[in-house]
């Protein structure tokens, strides 16, 4: 999973970068500090394997990772080069998603590039460039298949232009592609043209370190980003990147007594990669044993031979059954041959569709 970190300039994109990734990203008080993106592989954190290699006597353990992409500042005018530009709307692009940091926070020592603090303000800003940007594509499509859609002898061609005038209709309102109304056949073709304005979006409300603790509908500047994010179906977490930082610099156990302290029960880091897998319909499943325990990330609804071809190709080919238990029941059982003697580990076949949690082993011949 790939993420982007996008945001106006001087929002703390690259100080939350920083914090989740400890890849120590250029930060500076100024516009376009980040002007190649910055790249980091986190890994995701996940109680349960630390739990199933103690189990196993597991000689690695290998846990889910996103990657997180930290892009330079976008100003009003991106789509047509303003800023960095068009270079900026291209590495969104490779994203699966995108992680919009918002400034919901006052500070006469930062400056913002206009002079007043307003998020929603900010967010429609970004947003629009990249529904300008995605106007120009669709009109450079347009252009492509005009020919072969004239006449509707390519009934295909002609089905894709029809569906390209609605789509360019729809953004000519300013409103993103991901919130056009679309058929099954027309959601294959959205897909297909890879638009920005059609990924899925959390926005990051990056508040002051006063304000941590705090009952979050009490800040009306991060109830403003809520009450966007709940009318576009995007998803919203609440962070203080500076303290994000200075707790990735601190041992896991004093990490943990700063976050009681305020009250809080997990990290910036825990509640943006949840929030991102539940946006993107992400699950793992797990498999154990003396040599390794690994997380495996697959789409909700995947099957089991399609879950097996994440580990290696040969598998979903050759792919018999699947030996399935769900975690809390391996851990009860003392392991999988406990699990079997009490009956607890499933024969599943093809058609099997693989739960978060699951603790598998794939059985198949080729």
């Amino acid at each position: 999973m790939k993420l982007g970190v996008v945001g106006l300039p001087n929002v703390g994109k690259s100080t939350l970068f920083n914090a989740i990734t400890h890849a120590g990203a250029d930060m500076a008080n100024y516009p376009f500090c980040t002007i190649e993106p910055n790249v980091g592989v986190v890994a995701v954190p996940d109680e349960r394997l630390e739990k199933l290699a103690a189990l196993y006597s597991s000689k690695k353990v290998t846990p889910a990772v996103v990657e997180f992409v930290d892009i330079a500042g976008l100003v009003k005018g991106a789509s047509r080069g303003e800023g960095l530009g068009n270079k900026f709307l291209s590495h969104i692009r490779e994203c699966d998603a995108i992680v919009h940091v918002v400034r919901c926070f006052e500070d006469e020592n930062v400056t913002h590039v206009e002079n007043t603090v307003d998020p929603v303000r900010d967010i429609e800003t970004i947003n629009l460039e990249l529904v300008f940007a995605d106007a120009e594509a669709v009109e450079k499509r347009q252009d492509r298949i005009r020919n072969a859609a004239r006449g509707g002898a390519d009934k295909s061609a002609a089905a894709e232009y029809a569906f390209l005038e609605k789509l360019a209709a729809h953004l000519g309102k300013g409103e993103p592609a991901g919130t056009l109304p679309v058929s099954d056949e027309e959601k294959l073709l959205l897909d297909n043209l890879f638009l920005l304005s059609s990924k899925p979006v959390v926005y990051c409300a990056n508040i002051s370190e006063r304000e941590m603790g705090e009952d979050e509908d009490s800040l009306p500047l991060v109830k403003a980003v809520k009450d966007y994010a709940a009318k576009h179906g995007a998803g919203v977490i609440v962070v203080c990147a500076k303290t994000e930082e200075e707790l990735s610099e601190l041992p896991p156990e004093e990490a943990a007594a700063f976050l009681e302290d305020f009250g809080l029960k997990e990290s910036g880091l825990n509640k943006l990669i949840r929030a991102s897998y539940s946006l993107l319909g992400l699950i793992s499943y797990l498999t154990a044993g003396e040599k390794e325990t690994r997380a495996w990330t697959i789409v909700k609804g995947t099957k089991a031979p399609q879950a097996a071809g994440k580990i290696h190709s040969d598998f979903e080919k050759g792919f018999i059954r699947a030996e399935v238990v769900d975690y809390e029941t391996l851990l009860e059982c003392g392991g999988l041959n406990g699990a079997r003697e009490k009956g607890k580990v499933r024969s599943e076949g093809k058609d099997y569709v693989m739960k978060d949690g699951d603790v598998v082993l794939f059985r198949f011949n080729v």
